[in-house]
């Protein structure tokens, strides 16, 4: 599978990791496209490490949705955490 199709897993792993999360976002769409190809890229990767499955099957693959979806999960609460030990 190519970045291409990365990319648009992460777009949509972003939408779907800040409607699973609770409270509110700071940032916007942009914010969320972005998290999302980051988090998508990153539970590819550690899906592949750490339990040594090939998350990126394909683009209609449940487990390269399952992984992208964690990571932006991921990614999206790593930055929360940021945003507001920053704005304190």
């Amino acid at each position: 599978m190519g970045i291409i199709a990365w990319i648009l897993i992460g777009l949509f792993a972003g939408l779907i990791a800040k409607a699973l999360t609770p409270g509110k976002s700071p940032g916007g769409c942009l914010l969320t496209m972005v998290i999302g190809i980051v988090g998508g890229l990153l539970g590819g990767w550690l899906g592949k490490v750490i339990f040594g499955v090939d998350s990126i099957d394909g683009f209609f693959s449940l487990s390269t949705w399952i992984a992208a979806v964690v990571g932006s999960v991921l990614v999206l609460l790593v930055y929360r955490v940021v945003a507001v030990k920053r704005s304190r």
